[in-house]
């Protein structure tokens, strides 16, 4: 069984390059705020470390 992480989007995507639009709307994070559940795996945790600036992991 893989650990659970939580992602939480703290800032807008409003004027942020699009690939990193893209990467925060394949975590699953829409509106400000929101918090997503995922797999704690390499990957993720890549997407993560792209657009650390908008998101925030809750341990």
């Amino acid at each position: 069984m893989l650990a659970k992480i939580k992602i939480k989007l703290v800032k807008s995507v409003i004027g942020r390059p699009e690939n990193h639009k893209r990467t925060v709307e394949a975590l699953g994070l829409r509106k400000i705020g929101q918090v997503v559940e995922k797999e704690d795996t390499p990957q993720i945790r890549g997407m993560i470390a792209k657009v650390n600036y908008m998101v925030e992991v809750i341990e």
